[in-house]
């Protein structure tokens, strides 16, 4: 068995061209992106959410700050785009400077901007089944199991990982359809036992090669999240060797990553929504 490669960047290329579609129709969506500091790889990351956003038709504004800038400044900014009328949606790059609070700063950013999700509001009507802004990475991994007709439904789901970016919405999603769920983090015990009875498998820790192919039940559908640049290229949690057993299997790179930004932008198509009126935001 050849694992059939789940193509996030065809995928994601979809939903980008359908994103670009109605943000035409309704004539002008704002995102406003916030980058403290020189964390290279959080540099790398706003240019390509940018790239995705100008080229869907988003206007897309690019605020960056010297990483010695105060809490009280990044909080006074979030403050006024949360009432600038232009902006629909809000996202604060992680990692913040080790002088400011991430928690703080993230929870100051508007329920109905917060298109990373992140906000407790948003966590909390995710919990309850009634999502509102998810995390765009598992809303990727959501999408690319529909695209290739894997059903959650009754299905054993192992996620690796709690991260509250990852692991945790992750988790909800899948339960959410109907699948039966177990996380596995650092604690668990004997990790293989878990992964081998999993029909799907989401693995996000970002640990190379921690899922290998004795680990997987034949057939099983893997996504990878877990992206670590290496000395010898870019690799993922997932084993290369797992394609051998695996029904299902996102390459890394090429897989997760395209549907994080293309969800990224779906959300901020959302988020203009909202403000507009067009979708009712819970309890305004």
């Amino acid at each position: 068995m050849t694992a059939v490669k789940m193509d996030g960047k065809e995928l994601a290329a979809k939903v980008r061209e359908g994103v670009a579609r109605e943000v035409a129709e309704l004539g002008h969506v704002g995102l406003a992106t916030v980058l403290v500091g020189d964390d290279e790889a959080s540099h790398v990351y706003i240019a390509a959410k940018h790239k995705a956003a100008t080229e869907a038709g988003i206007d897309a504004r690019d605020v960056r700050l010297p990483a010695d800038t105060s809490e009280g400044d990044v909080l006074a900014l979030i403050d006024r785009l949360n009432n600038d009328s232009e902006v629909d949606g809000i996202l604060v790059q992680l990692p913040l400077p080790s002088h400011m609070s991430e928690t703080k700063v993230t929870y100051a950013v508007s329920p109905a901007k917060d298109v990373d999700g992140f906000h407790p509001l948003n966590a909390g009507n995710l919990y309850l089944g009634t999502p509102i802004h998810v995390p765009a990475t598992p809303s990727g991994c959501m999408e690319l199991l529909h695209a290739y007709g894997i059903d959650p439904s009754g299905k054993e789901a192992v996620v690796i990982g709690r991260s509250e970016i990852v692991g945790r919405p992750m988790a909800m999603l899948l339960m959410h359809a109907n699948a039966t769920v177990t996380v596995c983090h650092s604690r668990t015990a004997d990790l293989a036992v878990h992964v081998r009875r999993a029909d799907i498998v989401v693995a996000a820790v970002g640990r190379p090669g921690i899922v290998t192919a004795d680990m997987i039940k034949p057939g099983a559908a893997c996504l990878d999240v877990g992206l670590t640049r290496t000395e010898e290229g870019i690799r993922g949690d997932i084993d290369a060797s797992v394609e051998r057993v695996a029904g299902f299997l996102t390459p890394m790179p090429g897989g997760t990553g395209p549907m994080t930004i293309a969800m990224l932008l779906q959300s901020t198509l959302k988020a203009a929504r909202y403000r507009r009126g067009l979708l009712a935001f819970p309890g305004s």
